[in-house]
């Protein structure tokens, strides 16, 4: 199985690109946001890659980061949700905002993909909701920056896990804190969070 290309850009289109590693070129399938921040032809890259084997062909899915390529297989866990349909998402939500959006249960933010109607837009939200947290508070954590940094990952986690204790849902509970510490930044605590927390609950 391939799981990374390093080499050169040959070429990239609407959605794919060929990559040039030691002289084979690679043609590898992927979201719109991926392509859109690779480099120019003939200059390096390094690409990693979800190998889908059938009997028929054997395609290459590349993501530009770690946090899309774990989306992508979790997106492709939920039925009706294929390889292009994936990627489609991928292209219109960043990782952060397709965990928001589940977190949220905003599932008028996911129909914004292509070949994504309201059924299947619930289904995916119904079936990774209890999944958000799992990763959400990793690379592409509440409260992250531009750069994919946290002002204060551990505040915007024990928040989360506060408001769990008092009774609320994990996906409801994130939903609320990723919301609060869009608003606060660098200046968010533990209580600062809780309390706009459990105002944007209602409580």
């Amino acid at each position: 199985m391939i799981a990374v290309l390093t080499g050169s850009v040959f070429s990239s289109g609407a959605d794919q690109a060929v990559i040039d590693v030691g002289g084979v070129g690679y043609l590898v399938f992927a979201s719109r946001r991926t392509l859109d921040r690779m480099p120019a032809k003939g200059e390096a890259v390094q690409v990693l890659v979800e190998t889908h084997v059938r009997e028929d062909h054997i395609h290459l899915y590349g993501f530009i980061d770690e946090a899309e390529r774990t989306w992508f297989r979790l997106l492709t866990t939920v039925q009706g949700v294929g390889a292009r349909v994936a990627l489609a998402i991928l292209s219109v939500l960043s990782a952060d905002e397709i965990a928001r959006a589940i977190a949220a249960q905003d599932k008028a933010l996911i129909t914004r993909a292509d070949g994504v109607g309201p059924k299947l837009a619930a289904r995916i939200t119904a079936e990774l909701k209890d999944k958000v947290g799992e990763i959400a508070l990793g690379p592409t954590a509440i409260g992250a920056t531009v750069d994919g940094t946290r002002p204060d990952g551990t505040a915007s986690t024990d928040a989360v896990s506060a408001l769990v204790n008092l009774g609320y849902g994990r996906s409801e509970a994130f939903g609320a804190i990723a919301h609060a510490a869009d608003k606060q930044g660098e200046a968010a605590t533990i209580e600062t969070l809780v309390k706009a927390g459990l105002r944007e609950l209602g409580a």
